[in-house]
This record gives structure tokens, C-alpha cells and sequence, in this order.
């Protein structure tokens, strides 16, 4: 929202909803869903989810899901289903380490699709040691966005934009102060905000990438690299914008 939605729901646990209810901030709608015995997202939430996505201009999923084998089935099935452009992330790419054939039968659709791994889930992904990602970042965010149509954000020092087309960014906005719990999944909402204003999977990360750097710069300016957590990164944003505009 902080980066110009108009509208976001959260598709959460119902047992949960109470909860967050309670500490999210009064701007964002909840949707209760189906869970699984372990309080993470049930295969029998599709439906409901489906019915959201009719009104959704993009879709963001991964973030805080779990490894729960029911939430991963639900995931590749909401991620073949869609026909709206979607980020990938965290678990959601998780869900998909192994089952990239699933992505490949999706390259031909118009919808736009935005990875964002880091190298951990990037290893994952393509069945390469972190150690070769890390040595070989751009040819290999290169070569898998080429491979399965989709944008790849490669996050870590200097992330690597890359899209199918062969466009290619490197940011160098950004500290290390940003490797804290959540950082990842503030970008993740910003490329998504992005995608929803009608930019295309390349333009928005490539812009949400460098905005989001900044603002964690920053946010380490006020709070320092060692005390900045996640929100500092968010309360940031309006003004690494307007720096930009």
C-alpha cells in the first residue's frame, strides 16, 4: 500500500483471522480461508480464492505459508489456475522446486510472472549449488528467465533483474542491514504494487528493486544498519519515491 495500491487483501488461516485483525494495519482486508490441522493454507481455500482473484489486478504468494504439503498443492494449483499476474516468493517458490514443469506449460500465457528468489531458493529451483548461483548470477537469472518466460529477481548483493526478453538490470541500491527477517517480503509487496498499476514484470521489479534498496538505505540512516528491521524499510518508502518522482 506504501507503494500505491489501492486495495490489498490477505488471504490468511481462518483460525487466525481474529488475530491478525487485531495487529495489521486497519488499511488491509482479511480473507479467512480453509487451513490444514497445522494452521497453514488448505487445498480446499481454492475456491474462495479463485472467487477473489476475479476482482485482483495481481497476485502475491508465498510469504509466510509454511511447508505443509496440502498449502504447497494449493499453490502450484493457484499458480497454473491464474490468469492474473502474479510474484512468486518464499514458500511459493518453494512449492515449485521440483515441479517446474507446471511453470513451463505456463509460458506461453499472457499473464505475467515475477520470481524473486534468493540463492537458497534459487538453488532450489534449478538443482545448482549456491555456491555456482553466487559465481554465476547474471547468466543463470538470465538463462531461467529466458528458459520459462517468466522475470527473475535474484536478491542479494547487487540484486539481478532479468526477463525473458533478455533485458537486465543490476541494483545497486541497498546495505546489509536489509538481511533481516521480512526484508524480502517487503519487496515482494512492492513488485506486486507495481504490477498492479500496469507496469510491465521487468519495469516493476527493476523499479521496486531500486526503490526498495533506497528506502532501506534510508531507513539505515535513521536507525542504523544494525537496529533497522523490516517496517523501518516500509516507513521509507514514501520518501524514496518522492526522491525519485
Amino acid at each position: 500500500m506504501r507503494s500505491g495500491s489501492g486495495l490489498v487483501t490477505l488471504g490468511i488461516p481462518q483460525s487466525l483471522n481474529n488475530s491478525v485483525i487485531r495487529i495489521k494495519p486497519k488499511e488491509v482486508m482479511t480473507l479467512p480461508l480453509a487451513e490444514t490441522k497445522e494452521q497453514t493454507l488448505g487445498l480446499s481455500s481454492y475456491k474462495k480464492i479463485k472467487g477473489l482473484l476475479q476482482d485482483a489486478d495481481c497476485l502475491a504468494i508465498g510469504p509466510g505459508l509454511g511447508k505443509n504439503d496440502a498449502t504447497w498443492k494449493l499453490v502450484r494449483r493457484v499458480i497454473s489456475a491464474t490468469d492474473k499476474d502474479i510474484v512468486i516468493d518464499a514458500d511459493g517458490l518453494n512449492a515449485l522446486a521440483g515441479h517446474l514443469k507446471l511453470l513451463y506449460a505456463m509460458r506461453h500465457k499472457p499473464a505475467i510472472k515475477v520470481l524473486a528468489p534468493h540463492p537458497g531458493e534459487m538453488s532450489r529451483l534449478c538443482g545448482l549449488s549456491i555456491e555456482k548461483i553466487q559465481k554465476n548470477r547474471k547468466d543463470i537469472a538470465k538463462k531461467f528467465a529466458k528458459d520459462y518466460n517468466v522475470c527473475i529477481v535474484l536478491k542479494g548483493f547487487r540484486t539481478e533483474v532479468c526477463d525473458p526478453s533478455g533485458r537486465h538490470y543490476t541494483n545497486h541500491t541497498g546495505n546489509p542491514g536489509m538481511a533481516t527477517a521480512g526484508s524480502g517480503d517487503v519487496l515482494t509487496g512492492m513488485i506486486a504494487a507495481f504490477l498492479g498499476q500496469g507496469l510491465d514484470g521487468f519495469e516493476a521489479a527493476r523499479y521496486a528493486v531500486y526503490l526498495h534498496g533506497l528506502a532501506g538505505d534510508l531507513a539505515a540512516k535513521e536507525k542504523t544498519q544494525l537496529g533497522m528491521i523490516a517496517s523501518d524499510i516500509i516507513d521509507k518508502i514514501p520518501e524514496a519515491i518522492k526522491r525519485c518522482s
